[in-house]
């Protein structure tokens, strides 16, 4: 059984920092539009608080989250851009406010789970340590499209282990919806670390190979760089397709970001 202490830990933690970038921005810097098509800043707060609310239903509610489930089924490419349109036309401090509360309630609701219960999701069932660290996993990837909007450089920390680990871990999930075959062997991946030390998944000896800075390895597995873009390298065929191809996130795959070259 694994203790999400950590992980909501950090996830608190990086809530917070982003909440501090938003918190005294003005109703039109909330209307700023962002890298996302169509998604302003307030999008983005607005999708972030829909999704923490839709986690702490199939927590307290699986039955209702079921009837959520279907909805979102039914209309998958219009579901996540309906919840945050709607959030998106509340005003902006009520919108934040929203969004505190449901994290808040999600952070104490997640601590008291036992570890090894599993909660209903949009994808396989998932722990509350999951649960975590796919929100963990939004929450960056989602304050990486506001910081862009407002030219801001994030700091990087190590809470991006809980990314990449995501991101190492779909690997066969990103061929899968491709409708790719995933590579029989494992892959070796190599990242430096924000402190320089090195984090590895994987057999040394593997003949596929990913290497590079564990952010721009996060950032494309979040679809919020393109590869050119990033100093991520990889050795064998296989490794090279899925860095084409790779997400983190579940649902159909992204767009992505454009190369700076093309934008």
């Amino acid at each position: 059984m694994s203790d999400p202490t950590a992980v909501l830990d950090d996830l608190r933690d990086d809530s917070d920092e982003l909440d501090r970038l938003v918190a005294e921005l003005t109703p039109a810097d909330w209307a700023r539009d962002t890298p996302a098509p169509g998604w302003t800043i307030a999008h983005q707060i607005a999708h972030l608080a829909w999704t923490d609310t839709a986690t702490l239903l199939a927590v307290t509610d699986p039955a209702a989250f079921a009837v959520e489930t279907e909805k979102a089924f039914a209309a998958p490419h219009s579901f996540v851009d309906e919840g945050a349109a709607a959030g998106a036309e509340r005003p902006p401090g009520a919108l934040l406010e929203d969004w505190r509360e449901g994290r808040e309630q999600l952070q104490k609701l997640l601590r008291a789970a036992p570890p090894d219960q599993r909660f209903p999701w949009y994808g396989p069932p998932m722990s509350a340590m999951s649960l975590a660290t796919a929100r963990l996993m939004e929450t960056w990837a989602h304050g990486q499209d506001i910081a862009d909007a407002l030219g801001v450089v994030r700091p990087v920390t190590a809470r991006l282990r809980h990314i990449a680990h995501i991101g190492v871990r779909a690997r066969d999930y990103a061929f899968g919806i491709h409708a790719l075959t995933p590579p029989a062997a494992p892959f070796r991946v190599e990242l430096t670390a924000p402190d320089g030390s090195l984090w590895t998944y994987g057999p040394e000896d593997a003949e596929q190979r990913v290497t590079g800075p564990a952010v721009d390895f996060c950032l494309l597995v979040t679809q919020r760089a393109h590869r050119a873009d990033l100093a991520v390298r990889a050795e064998g065929p296989d490794a090279d397709r899925w860095l084409s191809i790779a997400q983190a996130f579940a649902g159909p795959a992204g767009a992505g970001r454009p190369a700076r070259g093309a934008r």
